[in-house]
């Protein structure tokens, strides 16, 4: 195995790592606006570093720059949802949720 093998290996493995944190997010978080705060952070960052690590794979640089064109796409369109979904929330009384002391 050499350094690009094992680097994307790791790349791989954190991206995963951090989709599976979003997903825990979204199970155990108790009110919409921080399931999504958790769900869009996390798997952005989970995106990018599955899209960093197949990229150094990648045989020619065209393919490396549609995959970070994907990436870029899915970060537009995940922020714009969460915003839509935390406006729809907010706008049909969905309370943000507060510590109770």
């Amino acid at each position: 195995m050499n350094l690009i093998d094992a680097l994307t290996s790791i790349l791989v493995v954190a991206g995963a790592v951090f989709f599976l944190a979003g997903t825990v997010g979204l199970l155990r978080l108790p009110d919409v606006f921080t399931r999504l705060h958790a769900l869009t952070k996390a798997d952005n960052l989970g995106l990018g570093l599955v899209v960093v690590g197949v990229s150094l794979q990648m045989d020619a640089w065209q393919d490396a720059f549609k995959l970070i064109g994907i990436w870029f796409l899915v970060l537009v369109s995940s922020a714009t949802v969460a915003h839509l979904i935390g406006r729809y929330a907010l706008l049909h009384g969905y309370k943000p949720w507060e510590k109770e002391e």
